[in-house]
């Protein structure tokens, strides 16, 4: 039987660390924890990896601490458009959507996509409508709005009127959700889950809904779901790319993954990170940001979440 794993990402869009107070910080390590905890019990009981990652991105949609679902970016408009996609590497399926407003968990939306198989790519108004349509949760757009969002989109927008957008702080601008999985038969996944970042175009699309760039997973190689700025992401075709240098250059996925993050993206000065899973359950979790939101499960059971580089084991159980 193959080695189990799980790993989840919250976003490199970190504050520093003085910018919360440990409870806030605390707080955020709590629903790592539980998303942890919702994709290890698919894996423990012998469920798939896309169950798996599906249910871990869940709780992370749920939570007011991530960019993604409730809690979720505001565009230029102060409206959200949500992305997803979730990708199967045991046959190289894939579903996503984009510029979603009223779907509750959109990585659900992109799920049910995959396994309709009309489209890979479902937008907009049609998202939304066909989410519906199958019975999923749809909310009016309050639903996805917190305090933190509107602070963000506001500070984005005096950056902008200022000409200082390139310095705001990385929680300022974007962040993500995310999880990879290697469950008992061997077969791989990725899901990934956003907003955006904050005060974006209205209409644009990141690398989140992208398969290939900001998620990927194939069987005998590796699985990545990535954060930061998408654009790069999508240029990069990041998550195949890894998954490239694992396949045909022999690196193990820490190698290819922290290369990537940390040499091929580093001349244009953007927050980047990810985190990936190889076919022999090992986990990579790179980043070049003060923190990325971040957890895994090892293959013996041991859990871990972090924000910035301070590392918690924390109990498989409440």
């Amino acid at each position: 039987m193959t080695k189990i794993a799980l790993a989840i990402h919250g976003g490199c869009g970190v504050m520093a660390k003085d910018d919360l107070s440990e409870a806030e910080w605390a707080a955020a390590r709590v629903d790592l924890h539980r998303s942890l905890q919702a994709g290890w019990a698919v894996l423990k009981s012998g469920g798939s990896a896309l169950d798996a990652v599906q249910a871990a991105v869940v709780v992370m949609e749920d939570s007011p601490h991530f960019n993604a679902g409730h809690g979720a970016a505001l565009n230029t408009d102060g409206e959200h458009e949500l992305d997803a996609s979730i990708m199967d590497g045991s046959n190289l399926e894939t579903g996503a959507v984009t510029l979603a407003r009223h779907i509750r968990n959109p990585v659900k939306a992109a799920r049910r996509v995959m396994e309709k198989g009309d489209a890979v790519l479902l937008g907009g108004p049609a998202a939304d409508a066909f989410a519906k349509a199958e019975g999923l949760d749809v909310v009016d757009q309050s639903y996805f709005t917190t305090d933190k969002r509107v602070k963000a989109l506001a500070a984005m927008k005096a950056h902008a009127a200022a000409g200082t957008a390139a310095k705001a702080s990385e929680s300022e601008k974007h962040g993500t959700v995310g999880a990879v999985a290697l469950d008992a038969s061997g077969h791989l996944a990725a899901a990934t889950s956003t907003g955006g970042y904050n005060n974006k175009p209205a209409g644009r699309i990141g690398d989140t809904p992208i398969a290939g760039a900001g998620t990927y997973a194939r069987d005998g190689v590796c699985a990545v779901s990535g954060t930061g700025k998408g654009e790069f992401f999508i240029r990069y075709a990041v998550g195949h790319e890894v998954a490239s240098r694992v396949r045909y250059l022999g690196e193990d996925v820490d190698q290819a993954a922290t290369g990537l993050i940390m040499e091929e993206l580093k001349p244009y000065n953007i927050g980047a990170g990810l985190v990936a899973v190889g076919a022999d359950g090992s986990v990579a979790a790179p980043y070049n940001t003060a923190g990325m939101f971040r957890g895994w499960v090892t293959s013996d059971g041991d859990f871990f979440v972090a924000t910035h580089d301070e590392v918690f084991a924390v109990s498989a159980k409440e």
